[in-house]
């Protein structure tokens, strides 16, 4: 294995890692926390957040990560000839496809809904409740691809294959 493959292996781990500890904290507590609030102030924390997420940091490890681990697992594929290598692929396809396929497909149009709402009329009840379920079930699919997606690259530096 080249240092550039053990290196992009070892950066998709931690990325995926990150975005997958993150997305578990809004599946665990965060927007269970929110549904204890009066709708109208779930939103708008909710909007908050999905303004403030946006920022270089989080948007460069999130899209990153997946430019990282089809890099890794290009690589992998053009070099190696074990079944190794399909850990790379795998992590890689669950990121792209689970993350980031996910996230642009079902989360992102919910949350631009969401910013669309004003919380001044009387009850914003039903429109917290259309929002938060199939957002937070879409973030558990998130939520398990990327952390698979982290164990499948963790396995490859576990077992030596990368070290």
């Amino acid at each position: 294995m080249t240092a550039l493959e053990a290196t992009l292996i070892i950066a998709a781990t931690i990325g995926t890692g990150l975005i997958g500890g993150l997305f578990f904290a809004f599946s665990n507590f965060v927007l269970h926390a929110l549904d204890r609030l009066p709708a109208a102030q779930a939103i708008m924390a909710m909007q908050r957040i999905n303004a403030t997420v946006l920022n270089p940091l989080f948007l460069g490890i999130f899209f990153g990560t997946a430019v990282i681990a089809v890099a890794a697992a290009a690589l992998s594929l053009s070099s190696r000839g074990d079944a190794a290598v399909w850990l790379s692929v795998l992590g890689a396809a669950l990121y792209v496809g689970g993350v980031v396929v996910v996230t642009m497909r079902y989360n992102v149009p919910l949350n631009n809904r969401l910013a669309a709402i004003a919380t001044s009329h009387a009850d914003p009840s039903d429109d917290w409740a259309a929002y938060a379920r199939p957002w937070l079930q879409w973030n558990h699919v998130r939520t398990v691809a990327s952390l698979i997606a982290c164990a499948s690259f963790a396995c490859l530096t576990a077992t030596g294959v990368v070290i």
